[in-house]
């Protein structure tokens, strides 16, 4: 496999001018194989441990899917740093000026165009790396009673904040899909976008994106495996079955 993980074309400038609108370019690959899964799997894994949240039921389904999501964010937290070009975190990640200037172009109606993630969407992309983490070490300190029942409200809380992110996060996409005239939903699928040729990534890593899938499935097969009632059931609510079962055979010898 080669080590390189980007050539030198990727490398030949972290923070590419954007286009302008009169000049979009091509349509080229951006966004590489575990880019796009990641994005997916994360938004499945969010979806699912904020729906079963509430249910004792589905405890262990919650707390499978909040390991899953922290480690696809420990996953994007380093492909930020060796994978592709648009895909690191130096790509994308702006000062100040450069949201403003960004955002000052949509109110004008000129909206500048960015290959990869636009310098406002950025701040959503942190936010929601950032999150997770909190929610994940919130969950866990919940789920095993330690350090104070404060965690359960920070769990909640930062759950609420990430949701309110998402929401945003998705108004915007369509926004910026209707002001751009490009289908950004579809292009998390595809992996392309409008842009400069020399700004295509050059390879797309689908190896790296399998194993993630792979990885994602094991666990979720080993969770359900060593799962009291086939993960259906929190462990102490099988316990508590079973326990009360052997109390009601002992009843039974005692009559």
């Amino acid at each position: 496999m080669n080590t390189a993980f980007a050539s030198p074309a990727e490398d030949a400038a972290a923070h590419p001018a954007a286009a302008t609108p009169a000049d979009p370019g091509m349509k080229i690959r951006v966004w590489d194989v575990p880019v796009r899964v990641f994005h997916w799997l994360a938004v499945g894994a969010f979806a699912g441990a904020y729906i079963t949240a509430e249910s004792e039921r589905w405890r262990l389904l919650h707390v499978s899917l909040g390991y899953v999501l922290a480690g696809l964010v420990v996953f994007r937290l380093v492909w930020g740093l060796v994978g592709t070009r648009h895909a690191r975190f130096a790509n994308f990640v702006r000062e100040p000026a450069a949201v403003k200037r960004y955002l000052l172009s949509l109110w004008r109606g000129q909206p500048e165009h960015h290959t990869g993630h636009n310098p406002a969407g950025a701040l959503a992309m942190v936010a929601l790396l950032v999150l997770p983490l909190v929610i994940g070490v919130s969950g866990w300190a919940t789920y095993y009673e330690v350090w104070g029942g404060w965690t359960g409200d920070l769990h909640e809380a930062a759950a609420n904040a990430m949701l309110a992110v998402v929401g945003v996060h998705v108004v915007a996409a369509l926004l910026s899909s209707w002001v751009h005239r490009e289908n950004l939903v579809a292009a998390m699928f595809s992996g392309f976008k409008r842009g400069a040729p020399q700004e295509a990534i050059t390879r797309t890593w689908r190896s790296v994106g399998v194993l993630m899938l792979v990885a994602v499935l094991v666990f979720g097969w080993l969770q359900w495996r060593s799962a009291p009632g086939n993960g259906l059931l929190p462990a102490g609510g099988q316990a508590s079955r079973v326990q009360n079962s052997g109390q009601g055979h002992d009843d039974d010898k005692d009559d």
